[in-house]
């Protein structure tokens, strides 16, 4: 398999689909596909960027893993709440993939991340050098085994083939850190695109980035193309987010607008956001992460 494998994905619904299907909690964190080499381990982003930088506090924990695996997940964060609970960080995972590796180092001394894994696209130790065509339940079990004897910080997602059962984690687990469930076709295979469902309880959308406000070097707002092909401004970026969006900025001359008469600089390139989906009804969006 060569890197950078294209992940699949899951398309917004407003109920799960019944049938064959399995349903798994979507937790709170950045999509990160696992590498164990031969020798050491990579970590890869949901549009291939190398991040094992960012996770080395993982990368490290993975070197357990049989050499050739490759595991589909979420990298996310754990911190302690007032009432003595800890819950998923969306927040701290964007500190720690939006920082430089020395300030990621410092964060994962304070909030170790954990890997939560939900497909095994390659165990060639069990005999399956390419286990994206075989089925999900077969994908399933292959993950239980290969995880068998690793634990924390290194786990399975909680998965389920019983619709009522997921919909209590959907209500129950609210505020926790898990935003949704996702269902998966129990005799579908591993497949770039969105090929999977999820309902969520503050959807997202990706929305391609057309221009800015402020500087290439110091961006105020992006200017974003939403699904319906309408173009807003977003709300003010942060500080951590405008850095990492700057280097991928390349502007054309002259000036656009969008409907409501918003100016800004066009920009050309394939840079994606997340926005979201709730806030894009409106003139103003919310960016959530460079994708």
């Amino acid at each position: 398999m060569e890197w950078p494998v294209d992940v699949a994905l899951a398309r917004p619904v407003t109920q799960l689909p019944t049938g064959p299907w399995a349903y798994e909690i979507k937790v709170d964190g950045h999509r990160t596909v696992l590498w164990r080499t031969e020798d050491s381990v990579r970590l890869q982003s949901r549009t291939g960027r190398d991040v094992t930088a960012l996770w080395m506090d993982l990368a490290v924990a993975a070197m357990s893993l049989p050499p050739g695996v490759i595991l589909d997940g979420e990298a996310v964060v754990y911190v302690a709440h007032t009432d003595g609970n800890a819950r998923i960080s969306f927040e701290a995972a964007q500190s720690r993939a939006l920082s430089k590796p020395r300030r990621a180092r410092e964060l994962a001394a304070r909030h170790p991340a954990t890997y939560v894994a939900f497909d095994v696209l390659a165990h060639p130790a069990a005999g399956f050098p390419d286990l994206r065509p075989r089925p999900y339940v077969e994908r399933r079990q292959a993950l239980l085994d290969v995880l068998a004897d690793t634990g924390p910080p290194i786990v399975p997602v909680w998965s389920t083939t019983d619709l009522d059962e997921a919909l209590l984690w959907f209500e129950a687990l609210e505020g926790t850190g898990v935003e949704g469930i996702v269902a998966k076709p129990l005799r579908g295979a591993y497949k770039a695109g969105r090929v999977w469902a999820k309902i969520r309880h503050a959807d997202t959308v990706d929305a391609a980035v057309v221009g800015f406000t402020g500087t290439a070097r110091h961006p105020r707002a992006l200017a974003v193309r939403l699904p319906d092909g309408r173009v807003a401004l977003s709300q003010r970026l942060t500080t951590a987010l405008a850095s990492v969006v700057a280097p991928r900025l390349v502007p054309r001359t002259g000036r656009a607008f969008t409907k409501a008469g918003d100016s800004y600089t066009p920009a050309v390139g394939d840079v994606v956001v997340e926005v979201v989906a709730g806030t894009t009804r409106h003139a103003v969006v919310t960016v959530v992460r460079l994708l």
